[in-house]
């Protein structure tokens, strides 16, 4: 009897860790669903005073009119500029930086990791008001450039401690029988250090794509006049004016901003989850 009250014990466990699991699955992925849903609701479905779970007359009126409003080209433009720019400058200064850090050895290297961490752990909020003095004392308002750089700022602590970890995970035999055979540092570096961080660099740059693609204060700290330099989270709250909001509109604009991220995480998922398990293994 003790034996069998021991199996069910697990059993029940078991199935109750994973009935949590599916209602926390269930809370995280409903609003998703429901703006995907809203998007293809016509406007009577929408303001219904019972909506449905899923568009009973599923329509693209909203996606037309999401992509015809004012500035949706030059703000999806605007935050493909800013965004790839503040990736790639993060990867190219973190893969450098990374490479420094888990592989030499130097005075003020300790000091460099604990900076990196604390930067990467400071709230972004606090550099607000700096960024618009700096921006301002220096003619860098309504600049892309300025916005470039500070999504570049933000997004480099993390690649850092991701790409230290992962050169760290590889190991340096790899590197010291290239340099055997014959290869300049530069060289073992690029022929096999490099393609051994690929996992690492498509998770950094994934996740450096998304904080950057969603950053929302910055812009409207750092573009005050030229609204044409503005990107497409500010683009968002466009539908929205004294008589209420388009709702359908708008979730068809958020499920257009979200496809991006999407898309790019479906591509790379795989390498995404090696890469981070790497990337926490040493460091």
């Amino acid at each position: 009897m003790s034996a069998r009250g021991g199996g069910r014990k697990p059993r029940a466990r078991g199935i109750a860790l994973n009935a949590a699991a599916a209602t926390v699955l269930i809370v995280m992925i409903f609003p998703v669903y429901w703006m995907f849903a809203t998007a293809f609701k016509p406007t009577a479905e929408i303001q219904s005073e019972t909506p449905g779970l899923w568009p009973a007359h599923p329509t693209l009126e909203h996606f037309a009119t999401a992509v015809s409003a004012d500035g949706f080209w030059t703000f999806w433009r605007n935050s493909l500029l800013v965004t790839g720019g503040a990736v790639l400058l993060a990867l190219v200064v973190a893969l450098l930086s990374a490479f420094a850090v888990a592989r030499m050895r130097w005075r003020g290297r300790g000091a460099f990791i604990v900076m990196v961490f604390a930067a990467q752990m400071a709230p972004w909020e606090a550099l607000l008001v700096p960024m618009f003095i700096i921006a301002r004392d220096t003619d860098l308002l309504d600049s892309l450039a300025m916005l470039t750089g500070v999504y570049f700022m933000i997004t480099l602590p993390f690649t850092i401690v991701t790409l230290r970890g992962f050169l760290a995970a590889i190991p340096t035999e790899v590197e010291e029988a290239a340099l055997v055979d014959g290869c300049t540092r530069l060289a073992a570096f690029r022929r096999v250090v490099f393609p051994l961080l690929a996992p690492g660099l498509m998770a950094t740059s994934l996740f450096g794509f998304i904080t950057a693609w969603n950053e929302f204060a910055f812009v409207n700290v750092l573009i005050i006049k030229d609204q044409d330099k503005r990107t497409l989270p500010v683009w968002l709250s466009s539908f929205r004016d004294v008589f209420g909001t388009d709702w359908g509109a708008t979730m068809a604009a958020a499920t257009l901003f979200a496809l991006p991220v999407l898309v790019l995480f479906l591509f790379l998922q795989r390498r995404v989850g090696a890469g981070m398990i790497a990337g926490a293994v040493k460091g």
